[in-house]
C-alpha cells in the first residue's frame, strides 16, 4: 500500500510537470524509427485536435489551456480551404478564420502544433473543404494526377506554407509547428483513379517536401506514402490494426484516435468510454511502438453556418474530452490526463528502446522497455474482454481487469490501469434563462412561393442543384406552368430527387414533403393533388443539408430533382424535359433579413398560426455571467438560426433517431456573438415549428457519484443508448469499486 501511495503522488507530480514542461520553438525537427526528434531529443507526444473555425477566437485560449492541463503537448488542426479562399485568389483570414492568431495562441501557451493542410480534409466539413468554385474549373478531376486540380491545390498549399513562414511559425524558424500533413486518407479512394492514383500520391509528396518547411510531413492512412513522408494511422483501434510505418526509419504515429464519432441527423450518439480510449493508447505504445497519439477530436465544437457536410448535425464531436461548449467532460478528460502522466513517467525507457514481449497467459502479455540508463517500464496487457486475469511478472502477482493495461513505470509498481477510473464523473445540464414564450416577443415573415412567370433563370430540362446554386444557398426552387383541359381531383404527383429534402407545392398549396437519409439521398415524393382546369403551377423547393465530403470523383456528385411525373385520368404527363424556371435561394436570404439592416427590408407581421417557410424574429438581452448558453429548439422542425446576423447553424429537430428523440436539441450561441442588450434572433423554419416554446438556456456541468455516499444518475439515451427491447422490463446493474 505504501508503494501504491508513492506512485499516486509521483503521478500527480508528473501531471503538474506536464502542465509546463513543453517548450515550443525547437530549431530542428527530425525523426527516426523510434520517434520524432526535436532539438536532438526524442519525444513522446500527446496531441489533441481543436479546429479553429469550429469555435470562436475568444474560446481559443481556454480550449488550449484546458488541453495543456490535460497533458496535451500538441494541438492539431485542419486548414479549411473553402473558408480561406471563397473566390479564386481572394483570401480571408479574419475572425474564426484567423489561423495565424490560433497558431500563435498555441505557441504562447508553450505547446506544439500539427498543421494538416490537406487541402482536402473531409472532416465532416461541407465539400471536404474544397471551395465550390473548383467545380467549375474546366477539365478538373479532384485528387488525381490532373493538371488543373494540381495547379489549384499547389497554389493553396503554397499560400498556407508561405503564410506560416512569413509569421515564423514553423519550428525550423522558432515557431510551434512540428508536423504538417498533405492529403488525407487518400488510400481509401486511390484504386478508383487507377494509374493516376499512385502518380498523384508521389506528386503531392514531392510538392509538399519542396516547400521546405523544415519539419516532417505526414500522410494519414497511406501505406505507400513516399519517402520522406511518414505514413500514419487513423481510427479507434490503431493499437490493433495499424500495419506500422512503411520504413524502419519512420516512427509510429497515430493522427486520429477517435474519441467518439461524428453524428448525422436521425442517428443516435456514438459513445466511447474513457477506458477504451486509454486501452488503445497504451496498446499502441506497447504493441505498435507508438510515440505520437492525436485525439480526434479533443474539442469538436460547432459547425456554424452551412459548414457541416451532408446530414451532419451542427454539434461536432460533443463527446470529446472538451465538449461542444469547451466544458471538461469527465471522466474522459481526467482519465486521459492520468494516462498521459503515467506514460510520461515511462518516457526515458520507452524512447531509448523497443519493447520485448513476454507471454503471461493465453490473452495476457507484458511489454518491457529497458532504458539506456537502466530505466525499466512495463505494460501488462489483458486482452480478454470478459474476464479478469491474475498474472505473474518478475516474481510479483498482478490483478488485471478485463480488457485493461497496467502501466508500471519501474517494472514493479502499477501507476495506472486503463480500466480503473479514479476521476470524478460529471453531467451536463441546462437551465432556461430566457423564454420566448409570448406572441409579443415574435414577429414573422412568410417567404414567397415563386411561380414560373416570376423566374428569370430558365431551362428546358431539370438542372442539377449544386451546379445551379454554386453553393450560395441550401435552396433551389424548380417551377413550371402547364395547362389542364379539365379539373382533376385525384392526380398523382411523383417527384424523384437526389436530395436531401423536397417540399412540393401545386397552385401555391403544400401537397407533400419527403427526404433522403445519410448515404442514401435518393428518394421519391408521391402525393395525390388537385388540378385546376386551365393553368396550373408546380413549385418544388429542393433543399440540401450540406454537401458530400468524401469519396472519389466528388466533382461528379449530383443533387436535386431528377424527374417529375403527373398521372391523372387523361394519362401520364412527364415534366423531365419541359420548360422550367429556377430561383436560387429564398427571398428572405436575398433580403438578408437575418441581419439588422436586412431585416428592415421585410414586411414583418405579428405572430400568427404556424406555416411552412416562415421567418421568425425576436429581440433579447444577453444572460448574466460568462458561461455557455444555447438555444433549445426542441419545439421547432427544420431550418437555420442566426444571432445578430451570425448563423449558429442548421437545425433539424424533427428528424428523430431510433430512440424517438432529436439528434440535436440545443444549439450553441457563443458569448462573442452577443451584445448586452437588443440581440437579434432570426429563425427560418421550413416546417411547422412553434417558436413560443424556444428557450435560451445556460449550460453547466455538475459532478456526480464519485466520493459520495449516494447519488443519482439520470436515465438518458445519451448515457445508456437507445432501448433495444421496447416494452420489456429491465434492470440496471451498477458496479461499485471501493478503494
Amino acid at each position: 500500500m505504501r508503494m501504491q501511495w508513492l506512485w499516486r503522488n509521483l503521478l500527480a507530480a508528473a501531471v503538474l510537470v506536464m502542465a509546463g514542461a513543453v517548450a515550443a520553438g525547437g530549431e530542428n525537427v527530425s525523426y527516426d524509427g523510434r520517434s520524432l526528434i526535436i532539438d536532438g531529443q526524442r519525444k513522446m507526444l500527446f496531441s489533441g485536435s481543436i479546429h479553429y473555425p469550429r469555435s470562436t477566437p475568444d474560446m481559443w485560449p481556454s480550449l488550449i489551456s484546458k488541453a495543456k492541463q490535460g497533458g496535451i503537448d500538441v494541438i492539431e488542426t485542419y486548414v479549411f480551404w473553402n473558408l480561406h479562399e471563397p473566390r479564386p485568389g481572394q483570401y480571408d483570414f479574419s475572425g474564426r478564420r484567423d489561423i495565424v492568431v490560433f497558431i500563435k495562441q498555441i505557441q504562447a501557451q508553450g505547446l506544439y502544433a500539427c498543421l494538416r493542410i490537406g487541402p482536402y480534409i473531409e472532416g465532416e466539413w461541407t465539400y471536404g473543404g474544397f471551395p465550390f468554385w473548383l467545380h467549375d474549373v474546366p477539365g478538373i478531376i479532384y485528387r488525381s494526377d490532373n493538371e488543373p486540380f494540381k495547379l489549384y491545390m499547389q497554389n493553396f498549399t503554397t499560400k498556407i506554407v508561405s503564410l506560416m513562414k512569413s509569421e515564423g511559425l514553423y519550428a525550423s524558424q522558432g515557431g510551434p509547428i512540428i508536423l504538417s500533413q498533405i492529403e488525407n486518407e487518400y488510400q481509401n479512394i486511390e484504386k478508383a483513379f487507377r494509374e493516376d492514383g499512385p502518380l498523384y500520391v508521389r506528386w503531392a509528396a514531392k510538392m509538399a517536401v519542396e516547400l521546405q518547411t523544415g519539419v516532417p510531413w505526414v500522410m494519414c492512412k497511406q501505406d505507400d506514402a513516399p519517402h520522406p513522408i511518414i505514413n500514419t494511422c487513423n481510427g479507434m483501434k490503431c493499437g490493433e490494426t495499424f500495419k506500422g510505418p512503411n520504413s524502419p526509419n519512420k516512427p509510429s504515429l497515430w493522427t486520429e484516435n477517435w474519441t467518439s464519432f461524428y453524428q448525422v441527423y436521425g442517428q443516435n450518439v456514438t459513445l466511447r468510454s474513457a477506458e477504451d480510449i486509454a486501452f488503445q493508447v497504451a496498446l499502441f505504445i506497447a504493441r505498435k511502438n507508438g510515440t505520437y497519439i492525436n485525439y480526434y477530436m479533443y474539442h469538436g465544437g460547432t459547425n456554424f453556418g452551412r459548414t457541416a457536410a451532408e446530414f451532419m448535425i451542427t454539434s461536432y464531436y460533443d463527446q470529446a474530452p472538451l465538449d461542444e461548449y469547451g466544458l471538461i467532460r469527465e471522466p474522459k478528460w481526467g482519465h486521459l490526463k492520468e494516462l498521459h502522466a503515467a506514460v510520461k513517467l515511462c518516457s526515458e525507457a520507452i524512447l531509448s528502446s523497443f519493447p520485448t514481449m513476454q507471454s503471461l497467459g493465453q490473452l495476457q502479455e507484458a511489454y518491457v522497455f529497458s532504458g539506456d540508463s537502466g530505466a525499466c517500464a512495463a505494460f501488462l496487457v489483458n486482452a480478454d474482454n470478459r474476464r479478469s486475469a491474475t498474472v505473474r511478472f518478475q516474481n510479483l502477482t498482478y490483478q488485471l481487469p478485463p480488457k485493461s493495461i497496467s502501466i508500471l513505470p519501474d517494472c514493479n509498481i502499477v501507476a495506472f490501469n486503463t480500466a480503473k477510473v479514479s476521476t470524478q464523473f460529471n453531467t451536463r445540464s441546462s437551465r432556461p434563462v430566457f423564454k420566448f414564450d409570448s406572441a409579443e416577443k415574435w414577429e414573422q415573415f412568410q417567404d414567397v412561393i415563386p411561380q414560373f412567370d416570376a423566374t428569370t433563370l430558365r431551362s428546358q430540362t431539370l438542372l442539377e442543384q449544386t451546379n445551379t446554386t454554386k453553393d450560395a444557398s441550401d435552396y433551389l426552387w424548380y417551377t413550371a406552368s402547364f395547362e389542364q383541359d379539365s379539373q382533376e381531383q385525384q392526380a398523382r404527383l411523383s417527384v424523384k430527387s437526389l436530395g436531401h429534402v423536397l417540399h412540393a407545392f401545386v397552385n401555391g398549396a403544400l401537397v407533400g414533403s419527403a427526404q433522403g437519409q445519410f448515404r442514401n439521398t435518393s428518394f421519391t415524393l408521391e402525393s395525390m393533388v388537385a388540378l385546376n382546369k386551365g393553368t396550373n403551377q408546380i413549385s418544388l423547393l429542393s433543399a440540401t443539408v450540406g454537401l458530400p465530403d468524401s469519396g472519389a470523383f466528388l466533382e461528379r456528385r449530383s443533387l436535386g430533382v431528377r424527374s417529375v411525373i403527373i398521372q391523372n385520368s387523361l394519362g401520364v404527363k412527364i415534366f423531365t424535359v419541359f420548360p422550367w424556371g429556377y430561383q436560387v435561394g429564398l427571398l428572405g436570404e436575398k433580403l438578408q433579413i437575418y441581419t439588422y439592416e436586412g431585416s428592415k427590408n421585410a414586411n414583418w407581421s405579428s405572430l400568427g398560426s404556424s406555416q411552412q417557410l416562415t421567418w421568425y424574429k425576436s429581440i433579447f438581452s444577453a444572460p448574466k455571467g460568462d458561461g455557455p448558453i444555447a438555444l433549445n429548439l426542441g419545439s421547432m422542425g427544420k431550418g437555420e438560426a442566426w444571432v445578430n446576423g451570425q448563423s449558429i447553424g442548421r437545425y433539424w429537430v424533427s428528424f428523430h433517431t431510433s430512440a424517438g428523440l432529436p439528434s440535436q436539441t440545443w444549439y450553441n450561441v457563443p458569448r462573442s456573438f452577443l451584445k448586452p442588450r437588443n440581440n437579434l434572433l432570426v429563425i427560418f423554419e421550413e416546417e411547422m415549428g412553434n417558436p413560443l416554446n424556444i428557450t435560451l438556456d445556460a449550460i453547466s456541468v455538475t459532478k456526480a457519484c464519485l466520493g459520495k455516499a449516494k447519488c443519482t444518475v439520470a436515465q438518458s439515451y445519451k448515457k445508456f443508448g437507445s432501448d433495444p427491447c421496447p416494452g420489456v422490463h429491465k434492470s440496471l446493474l451498477v458496479d461499485v469499486q471501493c478503494e
